[in-house]
């Protein structure tokens, strides 16, 4: 997924001269997961810069950028570090367009590396999506392939609206083939990644992989798992979900962050009320549990795993 990033980026800068790469330690370094190494060399230091250590600085500026007609991309270094930006971001970038009436448009990406599975420290490896999906005027995405991860970038950064690109920081280096040619999933639709019978299991970012495995242990134990790819956090595409859990009557929601009022929460509201009378069973959620997030020795019993989600899937179909 690094380098389909790179890759994306790399071409929307050739794109449009207008598209903007701005962070820290972005520029020389190529960025601490190594996202943007060599952009700098190829374009230049005045479209591919480092930021002062100010996330809200970066922002802010993103934003006046955009009112004079930049496509800025600014990359949040890591998850725990959004949080100096939240004023910049909800307050701001999100609600400007309406407060001017449509006089001008915010075509910024905020990058977001989020998740754990890195054994890394506290604000290091945390799951924040939540806070922005709650708040109108911003859109959000998350790929879980490198394919996805190389159309998406270059579809948000075309959006003439805010899009929050969050990039699942354990799927940087999994390997996955990129289809060169053509994306044919819009960057605001969810999409079916392995078809069942008997339950849907619906996930982003990371927890689409940990779903496949969880599906494929199920399938030997006969029990088949439609898998979905949310892909798109706001606006959610809840039409290829109705319709699958019209089929199979069960849903289990999984994802890394905790679970009280979160997206897995709204999934699980929102399918009730679309799909009531097709379901067989509670819908029900596996997440992270509602602490800060551990130390790293302790991720692994924090975040959900295959085992949590078949757990899931077994209350699902005991009923």
């Amino acid at each position: 997924m690094v380098k389909a990033l790179n890759a994306g980026l790399r071409q929307a800068l050739a794109d449009d001269p207008k598209v903007l790469l701005m962070g820290e330690d972005i520029g020389t370094l190529g960025g601490v997961f190594r996202v943007t190494e060599g952009l700098q060399t190829e374009f230049g230091a005045k479209r591919v810069f480092d930021t002062p250590l100010a996330e809200s600085g970066i922002v802010g500026t993103a934003i006046g950028l955009a009112m004079r007609g930049y496509r800025p991309v600014c990359e949040i270094q890591f998850d725990g570090f959004i949080f100096p930006a939240f004023d910049q971001i909800t307050t701001q970038l999100a609600k400007l367009t309406n407060r001017a009436q449509g006089a001008f448009s915010l075509p910024i990406v905020i990058r977001v590396p989020y998740g754990g599975h890195i054994g890394a420290v506290e604000h290091h490896q945390e799951s924040p999506e939540a806070y922005f999906a709650h708040t109108a005027g911003l859109r959000l995405v998350s790929p879980s392939t490198p394919h996805d991860a190389y159309w998406m970038i270059q579809e948000a950064i075309r959006s003439d609206d805010p899009v929050m690109f969050f990039e699942p920081k354990s799927r940087y280096w999994p390997k996955g083939a990129v289809d060169f040619g053509g994306s044919t999933t819009p960057l605001h639709a969810s999409r079916v990644v392995r078809q069942g019978t008997d339950v849907t299991l619906v996930a982003h970012g990371a927890m689409v992989s940990v779903l496949m495995q969880a599906a494929e242990v199920a399938q030997e134990e006969g029990i088949s798992a439609e898998v979905i790819d949310l892909r798109s956090l706001s606006p959610v595409d809840y039409g290829p979900i109705v319709e699958s859990v019209t089929r199979t009557g069960r849903l289990v929601v999984a994802q890394e962050a905790s679970g009280f009022v979160s997206l897995g929460s709204e999934i699980a509201a929102t399918v009730t009320e679309r799909a009531f009378y097709s379901l067989k069973s509670p819908v029900l959620r596996v997440s992270g549990f509602d602490i800060p997030f551990p130390p790293a020795k302790l991720e692994k019993l924090h975040l959900p795993d295959a085992d949590r989600v078949l757990e899931a899937v077994d209350r699902a179909m005991a009923y």
